[in-house]
């Protein structure tokens, strides 16, 4: 007997075509990762022709200057945009507790547009604004846009922490004469940590792999790791740029499981 989704009534599997319309979906989504890390060990220059086994352009990538310089701008960048996200949506987590529900529904919903506006529409958004009110082009305003979307992506594992905590507890704590300091450093924020955590980890890697924003804001010396592999493609696609672009994914990957398994643990 096939299982069933839950409340539904409907067994998924028992549809003809389910098993292979969902093999067809991951090889979609997982074959060209595949073929991307395969062929960062080719030792053909022409990345469609496999030559033999090699590791020479991992070595050439983390030998490159340019390279190096482009990753220190984008740790540097999604580092800040981090702290400052985290900062943010913990602070905004903990305050629209207090609003009336249809004041804090609105609050949520205009605090999370970021996750459904497309981000071409943000960039172009926040390059106006930027040479509107004449703030440089480069790193400094690639953070500070960073900073903006990054709030919500650390706002959602905060939150989903915040709402499974008993608010006894706080009531405990003030009837033994805390004040709301201690409450926050004593109580609060050890009970949030997982998700502030979870929430950082995942404002890390959406900051370090973003390219729309970053390529519109990019000034001088402002071009980061993955506006740099886009401009190495412009020219010609080598397995370097394979090599470059799985390092890139396999930290990717360790991040966001890392904050999956926080999430997980902490439920």
């Amino acid at each position: 007997m096939s299982r069933r989704v839950k409340g539904t009534g409907v067994a998924l599997r028992d549809f003809p075509t389910f098993r292979p319309l969902s093999y067809l979906v991951f090889a979609f989504l997982y074959l060209p990762l595949l073929f991307v890390v395969g062929y960062s060990f080719n030792d053909n220059r022409i990345v469609t022709v496999w030559k033999g086994f090699t590791f020479h352009w991992y070595a050439d990538v983390l030998g490159n200057h340019d390279i190096q310089r482009a990753l220190m701008n984008s740790l540097r960048v999604a580092i800040v945009a981090t702290i400052v996200s985290v900062v943010l949506a913990t602070g905004l987590a903990i305050g629209l507790l207090t609003l009336w529900r249809h004041g804090r529904t609105f609050a949520w919903t205009l605090i999370g547009a970021p996750l459904i506006i497309p981000e071409i529409v943000f960039a172009i958004g926040t390059l106006a604004l930027f040479v509107q009110v004449k703030v440089p082009l480069g790193v400094n305003a690639i953070t500070l846009a960073h900073i903006a979307f990054c709030i919500p992506f650390a706002l959602l594992p905060i939150r989903a922490r915040l709402q499974g905590v008993d608010a006894s507890v706080y009531e405990a704590a003030a009837d033994l004469g805390a004040n709301e300091w201690v409450i926050f450093r004593r109580i609060t924020l050890p009970l949030l940590m997982p998700g502030v955590v979870a929430g950082a980890l995942l404002a890390f890697i959406i900051s370090l792999d973003d390219f729309i924003v970053s390529y519109f804001l990019a000034g001088p010396g402002g071009t980061t790791l993955p506006v740099y592999i886009f401009s190495m493609i412009r020219n010609s696609i080598t397995p370097g740029i394979n090599a470059l672009s799985t390092m890139l994914l396999v930290v990717s990957i360790l991040i966001v499981t890392i904050s999956y398994l926080l999430t997980r643990k902490k439920r």
